[in-house]
């Protein structure tokens, strides 16, 4: 398969792809904090609501896509009108060849052609790792320039087990 790829903006038309991507997380570890698939609809929706506002991206390499990242509101209070948050998922069989860290370069300088200067990010953790939990979102985060700034310990139940959420900044 080539290495040349590009990054899109989303459409509305690729969330089934981007739930087969993001299903494997929702059902199979604690990355997502979500306990069941959302409808293509839902999905649907997810996007359309994003692209309002910020950035929803796709990595195509060929025809197929890869990953996506996208941007969310930190808190609807103006004064955080320069905070957003942001949110990564690659398919599981393509993992460490770069397509999320093309994903969230793109991703950022378009958030700070946009005026954001601060970037948040949530990462699932647990210590020690588990089957369902690596370090692996912590550490691509730290990797892209990311700040550990908050350890909440013990905030989401998932697989009937309890994990801690770290944030995760990083300024423009």
């Amino acid at each position: 398969m080539s290495n040349e790829y590009i990054i899109r903006e989303a459409k509305i038309e690729d969330a089934e792809r981007l739930i087969e991507i993001y299903s494997y997380y929702v059902l199979n570890t604690a990355v997502s904090f979500e306990y069941e698939v959302p409808t293509v609809s839902a999905f649907r929706d997810r996007i359309q609501r994003t692209l309002e506002k910020y950035p929803y991206l796709v990595f195509v390499r060929g025809n197929m896509i890869l990953g996506y990242a996208y941007a969310g509101v930190y808190s609807s209070r103006s004064a955080y009108d320069w905070t957003a948050t942001t949110s990564i998922y690659v398919d599981k069989d393509y993992r460490r060849e770069g397509v999320g860290a093309a994903l969230y370069k793109e991703l950022e300088a378009r958030l700070k052609a946009q005026g954001v200067v601060n970037l948040l990010a949530g990462a699932a953790f647990c210590d020690p790792e588990d089957e369902y939990l690596s370090h692996d979102s912590y550490h691509f985060h730290k990797r892209m320039g990311y700040t550990k700034v908050a350890h909440m310990k013990a905030i989401g139940k998932k697989f009937d087990r309890w994990y801690d959420l770290l944030w995760m900044q990083k300024t423009l």
